[in-house]
């Protein structure tokens, strides 16, 4: 920003806007060009706080009904980790357990400290801070292993009239959960980490000088 560069969000393309114009355009893929994402840390935040009320119904409520000719048993997620659990299931459970609940709690609350400690103009552990981005950027782009599974699942055992599964309430919830904080990841702008850090040093060179 300091010498006029502006990063493409479609390409990556680092290319100088034109003097003087309003807007200005990516040259290769005609994406518009910003400093910096537009109000990015409300829409983060925005984003975060929908995720994080998705979260409660998503694991209270059956993310699947399984009917038979002895009846219906709907199970959440928690259940099906105690169900799966076995000597030969346990990495199965391990894994449904990781990929449902723990996850999306962590990719919550680790978006919610770095939009805090951006707010807060922290200038500490940048690197790390931006190191944690990309470890939650990367970890959401399988979030969605589990609702596959369980729609898979569902797609496959259809018995009837000996055996039917359908999805319950709570897989809609889990669904939004992973989409919203997919798009908090999205809207966030890790530049925004080093900007509190380069005013702290034309401060303290004001100061000086």
């Amino acid at each position: 920003m300091e010498h006029g560069l502006q990063t493409c969000h479609g390409c990556g393309l680092l290319s100088r806007p034109t003097p003087g114009a309003e807007e200005n355009f990516c040259p290769r893929c005609d994406e518009e060009l910003v400093f910096r994402k537009p109000k990015s840390l409300e829409r983060t935040l925005a984003y975060l706080i929908a995720a994080a009320v998705c979260y409660v119904p998503a694991n209270l409520l059956p993310v699947m009904t399984t009917t038979t000719a002895g009846g219906s048993e709907s199970d959440t997620i928690m259940q099906g980790v105690v169900l799966l659990w076995s000597p030969t299931g346990w990495p199965l459970s391990l894994i449904v357990l990781f990929a449902s609940i723990m996850i999306p709690s962590a990719k919550i609350l680790a978006l919610l400290y770095l939009v805090i400690s951006v707010k807060r103009g922290s200038i500490k552990n940048n690197a790390q801070r931006v190191q944690l981005y990309r470890m939650v950027e990367i970890i959401g782009r399988w979030s969605m292993v589990d609702v596959f599974v369980d729609t898979f699942t569902v797609s496959l055992i259809q018995l009837q009239p000996l055996m039917a599964v359908t999805p319950g309430p709570g897989l809609f919830f889990f669904a939004a959960v992973v989409v919203l904080t997919m798009l908090a990841v999205e809207s966030f702008d890790p530049r925004l980490i080093w900007d509190s850090a380069n005013a702290k040093e034309i401060q303290d060179e004001v100061q000086n000088a």
